[in-house]
């Protein structure tokens, strides 16, 4: 079942306590637009960074796509909007952490196996 994120954020700006008007006016889109957001089952995940960054929640506690195994498909989409430019240094910055854990991780489990192997 997907969750409706439109009521996902709507709860999570509700608790920042943070006012609407300030909201909307820092992403420069209008309170109907926000509105509309709490009613879309499929808010754009770039919403809910921007809306994340200004009210200071972490939506990967609440969505499964922010959760590592899956951002991973998100990144994907990411790069290719990057290509044509519409990513800033800090998508980058994000990729680069992102493989830096992964190449970690590859080389825990080869270190691993060839201890295994001894």
């Amino acid at each position: 079942m997907m969750q409706h994120r439109g009521e996902i954020l709507e709860n999570a700006i509700r608790q920042s306590g943070i006012p609407l008007t300030r909201i909307v006016k820092n992403l420069n889109k209008s309170r109907r637009w926000l509105y509309n957001q709490f009613s879309r089952q499929d808010v754009s995940l770039d919403v809910f960074l921007e809306i994340g960054k200004l009210i200071h929640h972490d939506f990967s506690k609440n969505l499964n796509e922010f959760k590592p195994n899956t951002r991973q498909n998100h990144l994907i989409e990411d790069a290719n909007d990057a290509v044509y430019g519409n990513q800033s240094a800090q998508y980058w910055k994000d990729k680069y952490m992102h493989l830096l854990e992964e190449y970690n991780e590859l080389l825990k489990s080869q270190n691993l196996n060839l201890k295994n192997k001894s």
